[in-house]
């Protein structure tokens, strides 16, 4: 028994990072001027993909990310982790996309891909905390989901249980497959790079990437095919540009800021009861609560 698994994952700016070019004249995040980084609950959703391979050999992990060429280095960060292959959602079309024209293109890139078992990913991304992709993804594939997830527990051909972690306490679920699973920070962390894969894959390129570089590695990748990773464009998917990036998407980011804390902002208290009681109060009578 092995399973087809797709981990939906997208390269994020690093919010803790967040400075005066963080935003564009047009609304979208300037990510050029932001660190970029693995969605951490991406690299959870992962880490439950390479816990299904560990227990069903044979099964094949695609990663499938959509961002600008740079954004390939998530792919390389699966295959070094344990993914099998990757696929590069990368135009200009798809630019500027909020997370219904992002689950349209991706919905779209999973149609290509071809027979999946299951779709995982993080509850939800850093720079939007939305949790709006991966169900709106289920959705424009017709199939079931199952959200807020932290352990599958069980997973065979017709279906698969989970355990959900909520606000107040925790759900057993089982659903059929295929569906799309999106998992929580709170499940198992992923695992390191493995030094074997690392350098097995660390020439892995893009047509794009490859395209870019001075060095000469045209026999590499003849030789060795598994080192091409797909990139994949709007014709490539078969999209209707009118549904992508910005044309496609009805929400639009009005401003984005960094919110620091000035000391003045902020009061010591001791242990003592009357201080805290005092906060208490204070709190109150400000509607911060109650």
């Amino acid at each position: 028994m092995t399973f087809n698994i797709i981990v939906l994952a997208k390269q994020v700016p690093d919010t803790r990072n967040v400075g005066k070019d963080a935003m564009k004249a047009d609304g979208t995040v300037n990510r050029a001027a932001l660190p970029a980084i693995f969605n951490p609950e991406d690299l959870n959703a992962l880490e439950q993909a390479l816990g299904i391979k560990d227990q069903y050999p044979g099964s094949k992990i695609t990663v499938l990310t959509m961002g600008p060429v740079r954004a390939a280095e998530i792919l390389r960060e699966g295959l070094f982790r344990g993914a099998d292959d990757g696929v590069l959602l990368t135009d200009r079309a798809f630019a500027g996309a909020d997370t219904l024209a992002t689950s349209y293109a991706l919905s779209m890139a999973i149609r290509k891909i071809g027979s999946f078992d299951i779709i995982l990913a993080g509850r939800q991304a850093i720079d939007g905390d939305t949790a709006q992709v991966g169900p709106q993804v289920a959705e424009k594939l017709g199939i079931p989901q199952i959200t807020y997830t932290e352990e599958i527990q069980k997973i065979d051909l017709q279906k698969v249980r989970v355990k959900r972690r909520l606000e107040n306490g925790v759900e057993i679920v089982e659903c059929p497959l295929p569906a799309l699973i999106t998992v929580n920070n709170s499940a198992r962390a992923c695992r390191p790079r493995n030094a074997k894969l690392l350098q097995k894959y660390k020439h892995a390129r893009t047509i794009t990437e490859r395209q870019a570089e001075s060095i000469d590695y045209i026999d590499l990748y003849s030789s060795r095919p598994y080192l091409n990773l797909n990139e994949w464009s709007v014709v490539d998917v078969d999209a209707d540009p009118k549904l992508c990036g910005l044309s496609g998407s009805p929400t639009k980011v009005k401003k984005i800021e960094n919110v620091v804390f000035q000391a003045k902002e902020s009061k010591r208290l001791t242990e003592s009861d009357e201080e805290i009681d005092e906060l208490m109060k204070e709190l109150i009578r400000n509607h911060t609560i109650g």
